[in-house]
């Protein structure tokens, strides 16, 4: 390896997780119970190095995620306005523009998460029109853990734009004026846009 070249340690560090977490799950022993243990405080100590979060915040975090550890599933919804101008929000974590989203909810559909994030975020009502589709993120790239987005093309039916305490700033945009995209907002822009103009025209 050169000098040049750097290893994303997220990847590692997710899977490290998995393991420890599975693994308590399985632990028949102490001795089991222990090892797991000490690889999820490694995990928590190397991703608070990583992406500058203390590690017992991180280990606070994990001890938190109850069951089988598996990828997290998020869900995000494209809301476009009779001009063809698309809803983004201002994320207050990085400043960057991307689509309301977040987190599917433990008994909650990824239709729903999408509807529930766009009202919290955005400060509008949506009905979910039609899946786009589904993505997968690597861990590190938006998140210190792989993530499974569905991407849902909604309608706006009430309430006035409206930020949060997540968001900075919420309006509608020319797709080809955003400033600064929120990391694969862009493509699934794109990929939203090319499916509401089908629709309209059938329309």
């Amino acid at each position: 390896m050169t000098d040049d070249e750097s290893v994303d340690i997220l990847p590692l560090l997710d899977e490290l997780r998995a393991i420890g977490q599975n693994g308590l799950m399985d632990a028949d022993s102490p001795y089991d119970r222990e090892r797991n243990e000490r690889l999820l405080e490694l995990a928590s100590e190397y991703y608070g190095k990583t992406i500058d979060v203390p590690p017992a915040e991180v280990q606070d975090r994990l001890e938190k995620e109850l069951g089988y550890a598996t990828a997290k599933v998020g869900a995000g919804a494209a809301v476009f306005n009779d001009d063809g101008k698309i809803l983004l929000v201002k994320r207050a974590d990085n400043r960057k523009w991307g689509f309301p989203a977040g987190g599917v909810e433990p008994n909650e559909s990824a239709a729903e998460a999408a509807v529930r994030e766009t009202k919290e975020e955005a400060g509008v009502d949506v009905r979910v029109d039609e899946l786009i589709g589904v993505s997968h993120r690597e861990a590190g790239k938006s998140s210190p853990h792989s993530i499974i987005h569905l991407q849902y093309l909604c309608e706006r039916t009430d309430g006035r734009l409206q930020p949060s305490h997540e968001t900075e700033d919420v309006r509608y945009w020319d797709i080809d004026d955003v400033p600064v995209w929120h990391p694969g907002s862009r493509k699934l822009a794109t990929d939203a846009y090319e499916l509401w103009s089908e629709m309209n025209e059938k329309q």
